[in-house]
Formats: structure tokens, C-alpha cells, sequence
């Protein structure tokens, strides 16, 4: 698959019985389809798609696959180059042949692909804009200050980007304000935007990447998975005799990681919610290893963001469960560590 054409492998109980190039448009992509339906008397409803991906260079296939109601999955293409064993060789023809291997294998095991709210693309789609803006804002004033600190001579360098720093700061203000319109021009994401919010030290940025990559956490409901997904999950590391460390996957998305270990290093700043303490006391009187108990912190925070959505209620510090007795921070970090 990508911009300009995509490959298509047909197979009938893992036989290929058609491979085909077809252009990425719609008025290809349909045409193939309906090609599909007469000559080889396909019923669309009833068969799977599994395509890898490819982000927006989908969106005509994705749209043209939904109006003929087919059972569509989507796979990440890591996820499908580890699963397919010992591979020699690379090319479109053999990597659609591969992708319908795959999934006429573990067709059974597969969750179908739904299309998230327009909504939550939008804010996905600005998210991205502004992440790219920050790195360009990056890329142009942390070299001048660099400069600016040895050499103080060199401030004619600045005024040479000093008009489009600025631009993109006013870029990313726009972003910033727009996002928030469309979170509260709809009811539902108000209502998840405030609940994660009210969590402490998790901020606008968070709440609303936590949203777009949970899809209103309908994808993502369990709170050992998101950290999974986020890359802050540990990971046993043994092997007959030899007993390892855990340690977390480098899997995951990077960008939630990141923004979890800002608000984890918020915590560490504050002495609100007894965090210091118990990273003082874990790492200065127990030795552990500092991104160890930040990692703890970290998961923390994720178990009581998915405890108030769940719920359907605002943080609450002294919030007291009534199935179960309040215990103090230093024990509910514990419990995570444990875990």
C-alpha cells in the first residue's frame, strides 16, 4: 500500500487466487470491488480485509470498504512483520501476499476496525499539526540559544528567525484555542476532558491525547493496557536460572509516554499528594533506581484517571470507595509496584 497505488492479494482458504495493482482513488477502488463481486462472485459482507496502517493514505480504501459494509482490519505494520516469522525479501506484491497470509491465519482472533467520530479525527489531526509546529519552534530557538550562551556576539542569528519563531508560537496558541472550542462543542468529550483534568497534574495536552488515542476509551478500557500501549508497562526479563530487572518495552507510543513522565515529574515538584516523600524514601532509603519509582508514579497516575472515567466522576482526593478502606499514597503506590 501507499500514496499513489495499492496491492491487493486475494486468497480462498490459503490459496492466492488474485493479486492485483489498483489505484488509490475511489473511483478505482470501487470499480475493483464491484470487479470482485461479478467475476469471482465474492460477497463482500462476508469476507475480511486486512490491510496494514498507512495512516491517511487509507482513507479512500477505509471509505469505499465501509459503503460496501465489509469486516475490515487494521494492523500496525510492526505488529505485522514480527508475526510473520523469518521474512527474506521486501515488495508490494509480497508483502499483500504476506498481510493476507496473516490474516487468514489469525482471522479468528481479530477485532473488526471502526471508524472513530469525525470529531476525534479532527483532534487527532490538530494534535498532529501542533506537535509539528513545537518540533519547528525546537528546531529554529534551541540551536540560537546555544549559540547565545558562548557567543554573545552572534545576536544578529536570532533576528534572522525571530519573525517565524514567533509565528509559530501564535500558530500553536490558535491550535490551542480551537481545541478547546471543539471539546466543548461536544458533550461527551467535555464531560472525559473534565473527569482526566480533575486528576492532579494531568494537563489539557494529556487529556486530550489520553482521548484521541483511547477513542473516548472504547479501544482502550483497561488501565494495564494503556500503560502498555504507552510503553510504561514492565516486563519480566528471565530466563532458566537468570532472574532480570523489569523493565519497560521500547514499544509504545513515544508521545504518551513523554507527556505521563512530564506530569509524573509535576508531581515531584509539588508536595501535594505525598509523592516527594515516597520518591525520597524509595530511592534514598531503599536504594531503588529513580526511573524505576518514576515509572511507578507514572502508572499511578493512569490507574486514577481509568478509576474516575470509569466511575463517571471527578478526582477527589480524599475520595474514599465504598467497597473498600482509604489507604494513604505510600500504600496505593505500593499496591502498583506490586502489580
Amino acid at each position: 500500500m501507499g500514496k499513489a497505488k495499492l496491492d491487493f492479494a486475494i486468497l480462498n482458504q490459503s490459496r492466492l487466487i488474485l493479486h492485483k495493482e489498483v489505484a488509490n482513488d475511489k473511483q478505482s477502488i470501487r470499480e475493483f470491488i464491484t470487479e470482485l463481486k461479478t467475476m469471482l462472485g465474492l460477497t463482500i459482507a462476508k469476507s475480511i480485509f486486512c490491510l496494514e496502517n498507512i495512516g491517511v493514505y487509507a482513507y479512500h480504501l477505509l471509505t469505499e470498504l465501509r459503503s460496501f459494509k465489509a469486516r475490515i482490519v487494521q494492523k500496525g505494520s510492526l505488529h505485522l512483520k514480527r508475526s510473520m516469522g523469518l521474512l527474506r525479501g521486501k515488495s508490494d506484491k509480497t508483502d499483500s501476499i504476506r498481510i493476507a497470509q496473516y490474516i487468514a491465519v489469525n482471522w479468528e482472533s481479530q477485532v473488526a476496525w471502526a471508524p472513530r467520530r469525525p470529531v476525534i479525527d479532527q483532534l487527532d489531526a490538530l494534535m498532529k499539526i501542533r506537535d509539528r509546529l513545537q518540533k519547528c519552534n525546537k528546531i529554529l530557538s534551541v540551536p540560537l540559544k546555544e549559540v547565545m550562551s558562548f557567543n554573545k556576539k552572534s545576536r544578529s542569528q536570532v533576528q534572522y528567525c525571530k519573525n517565524s519563531i514567533q509565528c509559530t508560537k501564535e500558530d500553536i496558541k490558535k491550535i490551542d484555542k480551537e481545541l478547546i472550542q471543539l471539546i466543548n462543542s461536544d458533550d461527551e468529550l467535555k464531560r472525559l476532558f473534565a473527569i482526566i483534568t480533575s486528576v492532579d497534574f494531568v494537563g489539557p495536552q494529556t487529556a486530550i491525547q489520553i482521548i484521541v488515542c483511547t477513542n473516548e476509551f472504547k479501544w482502550v478500557k483497561n488501565p494495564k493496557q494503556f500503560a502498555c500501549y504507552a510503553g510504561i508497562a514492565p516486563f519480566p526479563k528471565s530466563s532458566g536460572t537468570f532472574e532480570g530487572r523489569k523493565r519497560t518495552s521500547v514499544i509504545g507510543n513515544s508521545k504518551l509516554k513523554s507527556l505521563l513522565h512530564i506530569c509524573a515529574m509535576g508531581t515531584l515538584r509539588s508536595s501535594k499528594g505525598g509523592y516527594r516523600e515516597y520518591f525520597l524514601r524509595k530511592t534514598d532509603v531503599q536504594g531503588k533506581a529513580k526511573m524505576s519509582v518514576v515509572n511507578v508514579i507514572r502508572n499511578k497516575i493512569i490507574l486514577r484517571i481509568f478509576a474516575c472515567v470509569n466511575q463517571g466522576r471527578m478526582y477527589e482526593e480524599s475520595y474514599t470507595s465504598l467497597k473498600l478502606p482509604r489507604c494513604t499514597v505510600a500504600e496505593e503506590v505500593d499496591l502498583v509496584e506490586r502489580i
